[in-house]
């Protein structure tokens, strides 16, 4: 299984009152991974769902564990991968790292979904959005949902 990986900075407005990355910024670093993963797909730009219908999903839900706090400032990784391709949901692993080791200042998830952009009611993913992203899944439901 693949996984994508960026580099994010964090800086003095990132902290809080303890020099600790604030809670809230560690959904931002998550948010900027997936972008950086959507982008690394090709999906960059002006949104076009004539073209790509995939993009139309919307977020679920988050998830955020806390391990082990990052301190100051400097720079982290953020790693993001597929762990669940359901027939109309997907589910983002994600971690924040040190550039040095892998080991965990904090571990989540977001699940997003696929909706018609008419009707706003989930649909399937196309089968070539399954394909593109399979590398990258720990687990793939198959159209039966097992």
């Amino acid at each position: 299984m693949r996984f994508h990986e960026t580099i994010h900075g964090v800086y003095f407005d990132d902290l809080d009152a303890f020099h600790i990355l604030h809670n809230a910024r560690y959904l931002l670093l998550f948010e900027h991974a997936i972008g950086s993963f959507w982008r690394h797909l090709g999906w960059a730009g002006v949104l076009d769902f004539n073209t790509n219908p995939d993009q139309y999903h919307l977020v679920r839900a988050n998830s955020l564990d806390y391990q082990r706090p990052v301190i100051g400032t400097g720079q982290v990784r953020v790693r993001v991968w597929v762990e669940r391709l359901g027939r109309t949901s997907l589910t983002f692993g994600l971690r924040v790292m040190p550039l040095d080791e892998d080991i965990d200042h904090a571990t989540g998830r977001r699940t997003v979904v696929r909706v018609d952009p008419e009707t706003k009611r989930p649909c399937a993913w196309t089968a070539a959005f399954r394909a593109e992203i399979a590398p990258y899944c720990a687990h793939i439901e198959t159209e039966a949902g097992k």
